[in-house]
């Protein structure tokens, strides 16, 4: 049990430790890593073949709830019942476990060197990143996927986890993680549509939120930048053409700010050619960083203040 004097100083310390740990270590590739074991039990029950039809939306719903709870409860735990001292070491590394930053820069940054060895290296690097066919696009349109992707998941591996660590605390931010990682195994209009359409909606309602504070800071960081007009007008006209309740409106106010323009052929466009994607890179790559340390600072806020509340009340 945490010290009531250290429940104002803790979280945010947790925080703080979490976000060095992850831009010195990133994301390690091991089997053991806690989100590629959740990944390996949604991979053992989230085969629609394992269902009858007309189970698959009720397995769907059931093994959602199943997978969140089992991801989530040991960080509950660990957060009740860990000695502070062993709670400073391990909290960071729990957390670190829940979004990932220094990850979502590398994964395009591949793409970006990959195309120096050719079109075709480069669409065999995107497409670990993407759903769509690869096998036809040119180098801008694989720029277009890799900082799509990394401009979605401004969202869903960094905004969301610490909002909900924020708030819930470390089982907040595990079981957004687990919800985040279904969907993105299962949240297809493919034969997985019925047994992930709850994962689908659920992540949609769970961003819902946090993507309108990632707008919020994108249009924060493009002031700073003198490119607040842009951004505005970009994601109002264009925040509604990427099918979803969420990722649009981050990619279009991204897409405004920096004056590029992200493309999947034959089903959206957004932003205009103000400067080809190859040269707005690096801008996309500060407004990632820029998001993320006014996140990291709400959060820090939102934790001492909540802190400083529960000290009063004595609970």
């Amino acid at each position: 049990m945490v010290p009531a004097g250290l429940v104002i100083a803790l979280p945010v310390f947790v925080l703080a430790a979490a976000l060095v740990i992850d831009r010195l270590m990133g994301d390690p590739q091991t089997h053991y890593h806690p989100v590629a074991l959740l990944g390996n039990f949604i991979g053992w029950w989230g085969r629609p073949g394992r269902y009858p039809v007309y189970l698959q939306r009720i397995a769907g719903v059931f093994f959602w709830g199943i997978t969140a709870f089992a991801f989530a409860f040991p960080f509950f735990l660990f957060f009740k019942f860990a000695p502070w001292f062993i709670f400073l070491i391990g909290a960071p590394l729990l957390l670190k476990c829940c979004f990932a930053w220094r990850a979502l820069e590398e994964h395009a940054l591949a793409v970006v060197e990959a195309l120096k060895a050719g079109v075709d290296a480069g669409r065999e690097k995107v497409k670990l990143l993407v759903s769509r066919d690869t096998a036809s696009l040119d180098k801008n349109r694989i720029l277009s996927a890799a900082y799509e992707s990394m401009t979605e998941n401004l969202t869903d591996s960094i905004v969301s986890p610490l909002f909900y660590y924020s708030l819930v605390g470390l089982a907040g931010a595990a079981m957004f993680r687990a919800a985040n990682t279904m969907d993105a195994m299962l949240g297809y209009r493919d034969e997985r549509e019925r047994l992930g359409w709850w994962s689908a909606r659920m992540d949609d309602l769970l961003n819902f939120i946090p993507a309108r504070a990632t707008v919020f800071f994108l249009l924060v960081y493009f002031t700073l930048r003198g490119r607040l007009k842009p951004a505005y007008r970009i994601m109002r006209r264009d925040g509604r053409n990427r099918p979803g309740y969420n990722g649009g409106i981050v990619m279009a106010a991204m897409a405004g700010g920096v004056g590029v323009r992200f493309e999947k052929p034959g089903v959206y466009s957004i932003g205009d050619d103000e400067r080809p994607l190859e040269e707005g890179g690096r801008e996309l790559m500060r407004a990632v960083r820029g998001v993320t340390l006014m996140t990291a600072i709400t959060a820090a806020c939102t934790l001492f203040l909540l802190g400083s509340w529960i000290n009063s009340m004595g609970i």
